[in-house]
């Protein structure tokens, strides 16, 4: 009877686990540039050190990622002529977006446990988001680590803010990944991280 019983308690609670919950995965994309004795083979990158991507897991291979697109990248936002985009990359096309190698480049992937009900809002902003950007992507304006923040803040995971305080304090990737290692740390997400080549030098924590 006791085996039985332990048996049942064992399924309820997997069976409740499988049903609450979920994981939401942030794959970052670390800034670097090239060292001196490397500057002749190591290409620049958009924004060097302090600048990187960030993307977050959709489905297996497929990051949702915002970028800029149709026209010359705007140095403020103007949503009546908006030159951004949302879009899907695979794993080894997000990592290479900067013109690095994918196995080549310091990254970090952040796992945040979310609930079914934030997973399926989670679904219905890259439904929306996809082809329909909100917003325009400009240097003083929503990019790559703020519109990323905007979608998490939309889920719970981080606190909202409008799009102007959003880009106040997410100016660059690096402010976001760190708000969430501090919440990775408190919270005991799984974090997994991969250092890059040693011919650039990589954005620190």
């Amino acid at each position: 009877m006791k085996s039985i019983l332990t048996l049942f308690f064992y399924f309820v609670f997997f069976l409740g686990y499988s049903q609450d919950t979920t994981v939401l995965k942030v794959h970052f994309l670390y800034g670097s540039k090239p060292l001196k004795k490397y500057k002749e083979t190591e290409r620049k990158w958009f924004g060097g050190i302090l600048g990187g991507h960030v993307g977050i897991e959709v489905n297996e291979d497929e990051l949702l990622n915002f970028l800029p697109s149709g026209g010359k990248l705007h140095v403020f936002a103007d949503n009546k002529d908006k030159h951004s985009t949302y879009a899907i990359h695979s794993v080894p096309s997000f990592y290479s977006i900067l013109g690095g190698e994918p196995n080549s480049v310091k990254m970090a992937i952040i796992s945040i446990p979310i609930t079914i009900q934030q997973k399926q809002t989670f679904d219905s902003i890259v439904s929306a988001y996809i082809g329909h950007a909100p917003y325009d992507y400009a240097f003083f304006g929503m990019r790559c680590g703020s519109s990323t923040y905007e979608v998490l803040a939309q889920l719970g995971i981080l606190k909202s803010y409008s799009h102007k305080k959003t880009v106040r304090k997410i100016f660059y990737p690096r402010k976001l990944r760190k708000r969430l290692f501090k919440k990775a740390k408190q919270n005991n997400w799984t974090v997994i991280r991969k250092e890059g080549i040693k011919t650039r030098k990589w954005e620190k924590d």
